[in-house]
């Protein structure tokens, strides 16, 4: 399984392969693969680069092996339809965002007829919580509670291809947290194209409040996050039912876009910069400690030189934790593709050079106020690329900032807490040297103890880096001084 893109496609992928594994098929891990599903995106131009190069490394491979399929699904199968087959046509099945569920029987009907076989459907089969799922953390879960968007923001694309927005019963999503509980998840992310819009299908715009309120009372669950919000739709109620239930994390991704009013409008995003940074600042009032990170789009049509200072000038006092930045590309089918005053490349190569300058200044200053501080990490399994090398394990704080910590003489599993004293910060990560002040093992860490047995594995020794290959029992320790090198 490969996924490009967003949160919502990781979900999504986490659903694919329950529902091949429901059909009977079984994960290569590392074994030659009979099968590549390629789960896509298509918000940003490299987004086809990506595919029609990952599919000409497959050709050779479907041309010298029997019985070997490419299924290719996602926002592009979506966008794309015929062109796949067009461009690769050694792919053998082609579906939409809106019928994941499909791909098993799909690929039956491809071996059968020994033809390529595409269906995308324009509105949603089955929503797609309601399918098996085989999900890559266990104690970290994903759980839909909308699909779809309502808005019509002239450089976006998703709402053509994940359509209208459809949300999901209050009781649905809640059985499904307490569910995810019981199997020892204590982290969750609650995840919609406008998440904040949550409610607006049955008619109740204060359904997310309430909605993480009631997440915040289920047993078990100790860390709850959203993504996204759109600023337009964030109202005092979720600022209060997040300072007000303790599992809601200290953490806001607020998408800027842009910090030009005039842009803005260009781009139909219906707030503006006033308003944006108004919700910032009754969200660190009540939430002194939360760490709000953002999107921003540079060189959108049209954007001047003042624009740009704009968003710059927002940018500086919205003190983001971090930024997630992008250089505008032209999605065709949206109507900015087709706005005069397209920037010039150059320009607008310079301009995120200069944004991400500047954004890389206040993360780092952000960052460095944090030395100092005792902080909750949730341990993670593949978070830190260099724990090997540095002998370090990695996690996130309740701000989900990434902090590298030495784990001293302590077995610590994916899904424990481990309270360190931060020492040291950089731009994109916190240090924390001295070693744990404190451990809890939880039923985070217990489930993945459980998965390891199951998959004939064993717990990692401490010091081990998290999510390389079991090298043993854990010691006991008999309390004899040991020499460090």
């Amino acid at each position: 399984m490969r996924t490009f893109g967003c949160q919502m496609n990781v979900h999504d992928s986490e659903r694919l392969r329950g529902s091949l594994l429901d059909a009977g098929y079984a994960e290569a891990d590392g074994a030659e693969a009979d099968l590549i599903v390629i789960n896509t995106c298509a918000v940003r131009e490299n987004a086809d680069t990506r595919l029609y190069g990952t599919l000409g490394q497959l050709a050779k491979t479907k041309r010298e092996r029997d019985g070997f399929q490419i299924a290719v699904g996602g926002c592009l199968a979506q966008k794309d339809r015929g062109t796949i087959l067009d461009k690769a046509p050694w792919v053998d099945v082609v579906f939409g965002t809106h019928n994941l569920g499909s791909l098993p029987t799909l690929l039956d009907r491809a071996r059968h007829n020994d033809e390529a076989q595409i269906e995308i459907l324009e509105s949603l089969e089955t929503f797609p919580s309601t399918l098996p799922t085989k999900r890559e953390s266990t104690y970290s879960g994903w759980v839909s509670i909308s699909v779809g968007c309502n808005n019509t923001c002239t450089f976006c694309i998703v709402p053509s291809l994940r359509g209208k927005e459809r949300d999901r019963r209050p009781g649905e999503i809640l059985a499904e947290l307490e569910a995810l509980a019981a199997e020892g998840v204590v982290e969750v992310t609650l995840l919609g194209q406008n998440v904040n819009s949550y409610g607006v299908e049955f008619g109740d715009r204060l359904a997310f409040g309430k909605l993480l309120r009631a997440a915040g009372e289920i047993d078990g669950l100790e860390r709850i996050r959203f993504t996204s919000p759109h600023p337009a739709a964030f109202t005092d109620d979720v600022i209060d039912a997040m300072a007000e239930t303790e599992a809601v994390m200290p953490q806001l991704h607020m998408p800027l876009q842009s910090g030009s009013d005039r842009i803005l409008k260009a781009m139909r995003r219906s707030y503006r910069s006033a308003r944006f940074l108004g919700i910032l600042d009754r969200v660190r009032d009540r939430i002194p400690d939360a760490a709000i990170t953002t999107d921003i789009i540079v060189g959108f049509p049209g954007e001047t030189d003042e624009d740009f200072e704009d968003t710059l000038r927002v940018v500086e006092q919205s003190r983001f934790a971090s930024a997630f930045t992008f250089q505008y590309s032209i999605r065709p089918g949206t109507p900015a593709a087709t706005m005069p005053d397209q920037v010039p490349k150059a320009v607008v190569q310079e301009r995120y050079e200069r944004l991400t300058a500047l954004q890389d200044h206040i993360s780092a200053e952000e960052n460095q106020r944090q030395v100092g501080r005792v902080v909750d990490v949730l341990v993670a399994a593949g978070e830190g690329r260099k724990d090997a090398e540095t002998h370090r394990i990695s996690g996130r704080a309740p701000d989900n900032r990434l902090v590298h910590l030495v784990p001293g003489d302590h077995a610590l599993r994916p899904g424990d807490v481990a309270t360190v004293e931060i020492t040291r910060a950089a731009p994109f990560f916190l240090e924390a040297d001295a070693g744990p002040v404190a451990v809890r093992r939880t039923r985070g860490g217990d489930a993945w103890d459980l998965a390891q047995a199951d998959s004939c594995g064993v717990p990692v020794r401490a010091g081990t880096p998290l999510g390389a290959q079991p090298v043993g029992p854990v010691p006991v320790s008999l309390g004899m001084p040991t020499l460090r090198v």
